[in-house]
C-alpha cells in the first residue's frame, strides 16, 4: 500500500477521489430500475388510470418533452436551496461559535433558538412573502430558517465533544480560548457538522419548495403545484423525481467534501486501517 505513516501508527489513504462515490451508486441505481419495473408492471396490468397513477414510462416521456423547461425550473429551486443551505449554515455555525464560548450566551439565545426551530414553516413562509414579495429573497429565508436549528445543534455538540486530555494539555500550556477553539474545538466538530449538513442541504430543498407553494414566479415547486392542480400526474411526478434527484446530487456532494476533509476519520478508514489503528493505540 502506497500511505505514509502518520502519527499513531495509522496510514491514512489520502484524499479519495469520487470514484468510491460512484461506486455506492450502483445498488441503489439497480434497486430503483427494479422498483420502476414493478410499477410498470402493476400499472399496465391493474389498468389504472395515468390521473391517479402514472406509469414510469409516461413519466419519463414528460421528462423528455418538458426536460427543459423542468430541468430549468429544478435548477432554480437548487439554488433557492443552496442559497439558503448557506445562509442558515453560517449563521448557525457562527452562533454555535458564540454560545460554546459564553454560557450566559447560549441561555440566552439557546430557547430562541428552540422557538424558531418549533414554529411551523408554513405559517412564517406567508408572512415572508408578504414581506419581500414573490421572488427570490423569502425562498432563500425560509430554507436558511429550516437548515438553522440541525447545524446549530451539532456544531454545538461537537465543540464541546473533545478529548478532555488533549483540552488540558493546551489549557496547561497557557492556550488562549480561541487557540483552543481553531486547535482543538473546531477540528473535532468537522464529523458533526458535516453530519448536520447532510441533513440540512435536503431541509433547505424542502424549505424553498414549500415556499414556492404559498407564492413564487418560477421554480419545481410551483411546476409540481401546477401539475397537481391540473390533475397532470405525469408531470407532478416528473417535478417529483427531479426534485428528489436534486436531493440525492446535493447530498452526494456533501459526502464527497465530507470524504475528502474527513479522509482521516473513523468514518472513511477500512477495516483493515481500523484494526491497524487500533492496534497503535493500543
Amino acid at each position: 500500500m502506497a500511505q505514509v505513516e502518520a502519527a499513531g501508527g495509522v496510514r491514512p489513504r489520502g484524499r479519495p477521489g469520487a470514484g468510491g462515490l460512484l461506486a455506492e451508486a450502483g445498488p441503489p441505481a439497480a434497486a430503483f430500475l427494479l422498483l420502476a419495473a414493478l410499477w410498470e408492471g402493476w400499472v399496465r396490468l391493474r389498468g389504472i388510470p395515468p390521473y391517479l397513477l402514472p406509469a414510469p414510462s409516461a413519466v419519463a416521456a414528460r421528462l423528455l418533452s418538458e426536460g427543459p423547461t423542468l430541468l430549468a425550473e429544478g435548477v432554480y429551486t437548487l439554488m433557492e436551496a443552496i442559497l439558503g443551505f448557506g445562509l442558515g449554515s453560517a449563521l448557525a455555525v457562527g452562533a454555535a461559535v458564540a454560545m460554546a464560548q459564553w454560557r450566559l450566551l447560549e441561555r440566552s439565545l439557546y430557547p430562541l433558538a428552540i422557538l424558531i426551530k418549533v414554529t411551523p414553516v408554513v405559517t412564517v413562509a406567508p408572512l415572508f412573502i408578504i414581506w419581500f414579495g414573490f421572488g427570490l429573497l423569502p425562498k432563500v429565508l425560509i430554507a436558511a430558517l429550516i437548515t438553522f436549528f440541525p447545524v446549530l445543534v451539532n456544531a454545538m455538540t461537537g465543540f464541546r465533544a473533545v478529548d478532555p486530555a488533549a483540552l488540558e494539555f493546551l489549557q496547561s500550556v497557557g492556550a488562549s480560548k480561541w487557540e483552543i477553539f481553531v486547535k482543538l474545538r473546531f477540528p473535532s466538530s468537522l464529523p458533526y457538522l458535516f453530519a448536520a449538513f447532510r441533513v440540512s442541504v435536503v431541509l433547505g430543498l424542502i424549505g424553498a419548495v414549500v415556499a414556492e407553494w404559498l407564492g413564487a414566479e418560477r421554480g419545481l415547486g410551483r411546476a409540481i403545484l401546477l401539475a397537481n392542480q391540473n390533475l397532470d400526474m405525469a408531470g407532478l411526478f416528473a417535478g417529483v423525481l427531479l426534485l428528489a434527484l436534486g436531493g440525492v446530487g446535493l447530498t452526494g456532494l456533501i459526502r464527497l467534501w465530507e470524504r475528502q476533509v474527513l479522509f482521516w476519520h473513523e468514518t472513511w478508514l477500512t477495516t483493515d486501517e481500523l484494526t491497524e489503528r487500533g492496534t497503535a493505540d493500543g
